[in-house]
Order: C-alpha cells, then sequence, then structure tokens
C-alpha cells in the first residue's frame, strides 16, 4: 500500500464509532436523563478523548502502549473499574424510589459531564485499538504530514458529527417522555450493559 484509501478507512471508522459501546451508552443514558446539552458535553468529551488519542498515536505513544503489555493493562483496569462504577449507579437509581423529576435537581454540571466524556473515552481500550491500529495498518510509511492530518481530521469530524447526533436522538422529547415512564427498565439495561462491558474488558484475552 502506497497511498492512503480515505472511502475504506471512514467507513470502518463509521462502523467502529456508531457501533455500540460504552461511549454510546453513557450519552444515551445522559440524553435522555438530563436533556441534550448535558449529552453534547458528554459527547463533546468523548470526541476531546479521540482528539488525545489521535494525537497519541501520531507520536507514536499508541503503539508503545500495545507493545508493552503493562501500561495496556493498568489502562484497561481503570477503564473496567470506571464502568462498573457507572453500572452500580445505574443499578442503585433501579432500587431508589425517587423519581426522575426528584434526581433531576441533582444532576451534574456541563463541566463534570464534559469530563466524564473525556475519562470514558481514555479508558476504552476500543479507541486505543483503534488509532494504533489505524496507524499501523491504514497509514503507509510513505504518507506525508498533510495526509496524515487529513485523515485525522475527517475521522475526528465524522466522530463529533456521530456522538453529537446520538445526544440530538436520545433528547428528543418523545424518546425523553418514553424513558421518563419506563426509567426503572432502562436504568436496569444501562447497568446491565455497563456491567457487561466492564467484565469484557476485564476478560479481555490480547495475543
Amino acid at each position: 500500500m502506497t497511498e492512503i484509501n480515505y472511502s475504506l478507512v471512514l467507513i470502518a471508522s463509521f462502523f467502529a464509532v456508531a457501533s455500540p459501546g460504552p461511549a454510546t451508552l453513557a450519552i444515551a443514558a445522559t440524553s435522555m436523563s438530563q436533556g441534550r446539552l448535558k449529552g453534547a458535553a458528554l459527547a463533546t468529551g468523548i470526541s476531546t478523548g479521540s482528539i488525545i488519542w489521535a494525537c497519541l498515536a501520531a507520536l507514536g505513544l499508541s503503539a508503545i502502549m500495545y507493545t508493552n503489555i503493562w501500561l495496556f493493562e493498568m489502562l484497561r483496569y481503570a477503564g473496567a473499574g470506571y464502568l462498573l462504577y457507572l453500572a452500580y449507579k445505574s443499578a442503585r437509581s433501579v432500587l431508589s424510589a425517587k423519581k426522575l423529576e426528584i434526581r433531576a435537581t441533582k444532576n451534574s454540571s456541563y463541566k463534570a459531564a464534559y469530563w466524564k466524556g473525556v475519562t470514558i473515552h481514555l479508558t476504552n481500550p476500543k479507541a486505543i485499538f483503534f488509532f494504533a491500529s489505524l496507524y499501523a495498518i491504514a497509514i503507509p510509511a510513505t504518507a506525508n504530514i498533510q495526509d496524515v492530518l487529513l485523515l485525522n481530521g475527517l475521522i475526528l469530524t465524522q466522530g463529533f458529527l456521530v456522538f453529537q447526533g446520538y445526544a440530538l436522538l436520545f433528547s428528543i422529547n418523545s424518546v425523553r417522555n418514553f424513558y421518563t415512564r419506563m426509567q426503572r427498565g432502562f436504568e436496569t439495561c444501562f447497568a446491565a450493559a455497563f456491567g457487561f462491558a466492564g467484565f469484557k474488558i476485564l476478560t479481555l484475552e490480547l495475543d
């Protein structure tokens, strides 16, 4: 391979970003329970995490982490622990007798939502694998800095639009009203999903 296949990389990137995972789950949960702006703040934090990983990959640090298993293991356990913490919070709300309107007064700030998004993405092995693989497989050694910057810009813009789209989708009144009626069911699903994601990361086997 002597040049970047932009179409192929962007298609792969879209499915990697849009597929269900800790990021999309967190955006859905926040947007439905706290509104579009909080969901957008969290989504922006996730996009910031993508920028950080893209920059680290460009500097070769993600490849170093991938080849030095102890660094990856530290991040993996931190990510799994955070996801299990989110599962615990969702499970606790299921067991609480308080309704959504009462809990709404205790919503996190926009800053807290943003940093939650950053934390989720920086401790997500899926993001590490994607950017490490991107630089190891999709970008040829002959690529110049302009090509690399253009590809990163396209991928990050695509991810930003997808994440913000999720925040908008799950904040639609009909979706939020449905969430209000089915709050316990959704929180149960989020608790199970975050718990499963954390468990999968803990039991991840690396070659």
